[in-house]
């Protein structure tokens, strides 16, 4: 398994960018685009299943992210987050509508806004700061029981789903996503 690079920290300014956007700035939306547009393909990617949909859904969140920009209020959260939850939010509506029959369930929509917060995280977090958290997580994930800890580095990791979990190891389904569940759990604490 290839390991998972992070963005580098840098002072990109999304809310300033979506405020931009908002007053009709179109080289704003570009410069979400390019610095975002293949961190939200995967996260499109890994819900629809299928690039061609993906690519469609990246293409309608930034339509909805250029028609929706005045609604992005700073206080209620951080601009990353928010045109994260644009993507998610239309590839979901995607699976929904029957495009394609896939049941998306609560567990993957917190799993995939995990990775999101992570990767807002990680781009505005000092690299030392970061680099500590990482080594407290591998030590947090070290103190799982083997199962747990390859149920969430399959899905985390490798965004695999609860039933390809429960296949690659062959365990019943809900034993996966209670070892996830209690895993999670586990390392909320150790981390905390």
């Amino acid at each position: 398994m290839p390991p998972t690079t992070l963005p580098a920290a840098d002072p990109f300014d999304y809310d300033a960018a979506l405020m931009a956007c908002a007053r009709g700035d179109r080289s704003a939306l570009q410069r979400l685009y390019q610095r975002e547009g293949r961190y939200l393909m995967g996260v499109a990617l890994r819900i629809v299943r299928q690039r061609q949909q993906a690519e469609d859904v990246l293409h309608d969140a930034f339509i909805s992210i250029w028609q929706r920009a005045d609604t992005f209020n700073p206080a209620r959260g951080e601009g990353r987050g928010w045109i994260y939850s644009v993507v998610r939010n239309a590839a979901l509506n995607m699976v929904r509508s029957g495009a394609r029959q896939v049941h998306v369930s609560e567990d993957a929509a917190e799993a995939i806004d995990d990775q999101a917060a992570l990767a807002a995280y990680a781009s505005s977090a000092d690299p030392f700061e970061l680099r500590a958290d990482l080594g407290k997580l591998e030590g947090c994930l070290g103190g799982l029981e083997p199962a747990r800890r390859d149920c969430i580095l399959y899905a985390y990791v490798e965004g695999c789903s609860h039933g390809e979990i429960a296949e690659r190891l062959q365990t019943p389904l809900g034993t996966v996503k209670s070892w996830i569940q209690r895993g999670m759990r586990a390392l909320r604490e150790c981390m905390a």
